[in-house]
């Protein structure tokens, strides 16, 4: 059993995959584009014109398997409650993800050595998701 993170970006999934698999050097796993449903969506699921928005997408970080969605296009995501958490092999691939993740978003807490850590950072990416980058101690 495991769980994957599935986020909605409300219209800036393309936007979203992008930023992410350059973020963490990865590729596209697959993309379905609503138009590409087997079936209709319900009416007044989706607004009209968003027949290319995207259904369902993947990628991964590390071994993981993370999942996006335009979801219903409203143009509000909304990422509270929450953050992913990524361990990076060492500091200096800590570093780049943090550096990368951190572009036109807000940093929370610095990256940095920390008592748990020898490397630890978190922040919110441009899209509004959190994020807290470590490095697991040799201890």
């Amino acid at each position: 059993m495991n769980v994957q993170p599935y986020l909605f970006f409300e219209g800036r999934a393309e936007e979203a995959l992008a930023f992410y698999t350059k973020a963490f050097a990865t590729k596209v796993d697959m993309v379905m584009r609503n138009r590409e449903a087997p079936e209709p969506p319900p009416p007044g699921m989706l607004p009209p014109g968003s027949e290319d928005k995207v259904m369902h997408a993947s990628f991964k970080v590390g071994d993981t398997d993370v999942m996006l969605s335009d979801g219903r296009c409203s143009g509000q995501p909304n990422f509270a409650g929450f953050s992913l958490s990524v361990t990076a092999p060492d500091e200096a691939a800590a570093r780049r993800m943090f550096s990368a993740l951190a572009e036109g978003g807000a940093v929370t807490m610095p990256i940095g050595k920390t008592f748990w850590s020898p490397c630890f950072g978190m922040l919110t990416d441009r899209f509004g998701v959190g994020w807290m980058v470590t490095v697991v101690s040799a201890a």
